[in-house]
């Protein structure tokens, strides 16, 4: 069998915890932020876990992760 090749995007999007699981970081915290009050940015900055239905696509994007 030939090597599987990352997805580089993905690659700098993921990164998969002790348990198998991915972290992900959240969006909307690039640009537009005066109005954004800033308890809404300072939660924005808290990593999450990628959805359980998203978690299959994301292991085949990273097969070696």
């Amino acid at each position: 069998m030939p090597k599987l090749k990352t997805n580089r995007g993905a690659a700098k999007r993921f990164s998969r915890t002790a348990s198998g699981k991915f972290k992900r970081s959240q969006g909307y915290l690039n640009h537009i932020l005066t109005k954004k009050s800033t308890k809404r940015k300072r939660q924005l900055r808290e990593g999450l876990l990628v959805d359980p239905a998203d978690q299959a696509a994301v292991r085949k994007m990273l097969p070696y992760a």
